[in-house]
C-alpha cells in the first residue's frame, strides 16, 4: 500500500480516537506511515477520561468540509464515533469490525470515514481493516445514487 495506489489520500488521513482506543490508534497510525501515508492526528493522546464526541467532530468537520478526504475514528465500540461523524453533512461514517463490511462500505457507500472498535478487534485485524478501506475504490453507478439520496437528506436538514 501506498500512497500512489491508495485513492484519497492525497490530503493526510485524519485519525482520533477516545481514550479507550489510544494504543490502537498509535498502532495504527505508525502502520500508514510506515506505508508511505501521510496522518494527522487528531488526538486523544492519552488514557485520561475524554468525550469522544470532541474528537468525532474534530474529523468530521474537515471531511465535512472537504479540507480532508478520509478519517480513521476508533473508540471503544466504534458505535459512538461513527454516530457522531454522521451528524456532519458529506461524512459516510461506516463502523467496520470486518474485513467484509470494510470492503462493502468503500464499493457500495463510499465510506469517508471509518469507525472501528478498539476493545471489539486486535492490532492485526485493525491494520488489515484499514488496508482494504484504503485500497478499495467505490463502484459508482447505481451506488452513486444512494450516495445523492442521502446527500439531499442532509442538504434538507441543513435549511
Amino acid at each position: 500500500m501506498n500512497e500512489k495506489t491508495t485513492p484519497g489520500t492525497e490530503t493526510p488521513i485524519l485519525i482520533g480516537c477516545d481514550h479507550a482506543a489510544v494504543a490502537l490508534k498509535e498502532t495504527i497510525k505508525r502502520h500508514l506511515i510506515e506505508n508511505g501515508l501521510s496522518v494527522e492526528d487528531m488526538g486523544a493522546h492519552s488514557e485520561a477520561s475524554v468525550n469522544y464526541v470532541d474528537f468525532a467532530a474534530k474529523v468530521a468537520r474537515a471531511v465535512s468540509e472537504g479540507t480532508h478526504k478520509r478519517g480513521i475514528l476508533i473508540c471503544g465500540s466504534g458505535i459512538g464515533m461513527s454516530m457522531a461523524a454522521n451528524r456532519f453533512p458529506r461524512v459516510r461514517a461506516a463502523l467496520c469490525n470486518d474485513l467484509f463490511s470494510a470492503i462493502l462500505s468503500r464499493r457500495h457507500n463510499d465510506a469517508n470515514v471509518l469507525a472501528l472498535g478498539g476493545r471489539l478487534i486486535g492490532d492485526a485485524l485493525a491494520k488489515e481493516i484499514v488496508d482494504v478501506w484504503l485500497t478499495t475504490e467505490f463502484e459508482g453507478g447505481r451506488h452513486q445514487q444512494r450516495i445523492d439520496s442521502m446527500d439531499a437528506i442532509s442538504k434538507q436538514k441543513e435549511t
